[in-house]
């Protein structure tokens, strides 16, 4: 838009009001420069979501710690959705900021994540946040040099589910004018490929019942996504590694050339996740060599 008619447009009454309601030109991402933030230390608390209709949990919750790299320019971006059942979690807790600094270190900005959590928010305010973080960072890291057609989605545990559904059910990044092959690749990491158990919870149903409804990746299975890594442990909890590594079978029964299974041996639910920093693990030499194996997302 050019800058003149930009600035009558603003001088119109109401016209702040309905930027505000809509979200439209909101929160660009702030330089390092700009936050006078150190190499090594995330821009923190990006509001990734805005606009007067938001509630104060969701204004709360819905940010985001972007760690870059020190130099270069067009770097990739990895997308990350901490664990925590949908019920707790924070991209400040833990091992989250530790292993963002690790792949940054590495070359790839890490976008460490905040969603909302049950129960004070349920099914599918969660995937809805996955979904409107994802779209931000991808309409925004160029401002900071990274590369919008590299960004990648990945996360552990409830965060490798919701990355598993902003892949199979294109519902979720529809309202952003995105669909899931906007993203150049996913990396979910022992995430639950049936209903996620939160999500059963909700609704009354137990633990023990499986289900594979609209909230279950594999209820997605199709010949066309875009590259998917999917990791799990060989210690990792009860019947995880094997249902992702049955996803992977379906879709590849259903042709899809571009899902790979890794179980990674010597790991549990929480190390497959929690060793990511340490030098030469497995795990993040699988996710730094997919992310250099996979080309830009298509141009659309």
């Amino acid at each position: 838009m050019h800058p003149r008619i930009l600035r009558r447009m603003k001088s119109l009454p109401g016209f702040a009001t309905l930027l505000g309601l809509l979200g439209l030109f909101a929160n660009p991402l702030p330089s390092r420069a700009e936050q006078g933030t150190p190499a090594g230390q995330p821009l923190a608390n990006l509001a990734y979501k805005s606009g007067g209709a938001l509630t104060e949990y969701e204004t709360q919750r819905c940010k985001l710690d972007l760690y870059l790299p020190s130099g270069g320019k067009n770097f990739a971006t990895l997308v990350w959705f901490h664990g925590g059942g949908l019920k707790a979690g924070s991209k400040d807790g833990g091992q989250t900021p530790v292993i963002a600094r690790a792949l940054a270190a590495d070359g790839i900005a890490v976008a460490s994540v905040n969603y909302r959590l049950s129960p004070k928010a349920t099914y599918p305010a969660y995937l809805e946040d996955a979904a409107a973080a994802a779209a931000w960072v991808r309409a925004h890291i160029a401002e900071n040099g990274g590369d919008p057609a590299k960004v990648f989605i990945s996360g552990h545990s409830a965060g490798g589910w919701l990355t598993l559904m902003l892949v199979m059910d294109a519902r979720w990044l529809k309202p952003h004018g995105l669909t899931p092959d906007s993203f150049a690749g996913y990396v979910p990491l022992s995430g639950q490929t049936m209903t996620q158990y939160t999500v059963r919870e909700e609704r009354g149903i137990g633990k023990e019942t499986i289900t594979a409804d609209e909230a279950a990746p594999v209820f997605y299975c199709r010949k066309n996504t875009p590259p998917m890594l999917v990791l799990a442990g060989d210690h990792d909890m009860a019947a995880r590694s094997e249902e992702n590594e049955y996803l992977v079978a379906v879709l590849k029964g259903a042709g899809n050339t571009r899902v790979t299974f890794r179980q990674i041996p010597d790991r549990t639910h929480g190390s497959i996740a929690n060793n990511i920093s340490k030098p030469g693990d497995p795990v993040r030499k699988a996710i730094l060599d997919f992310i250099a194996a996979t080309p830009a997302a298509p141009e659309r």
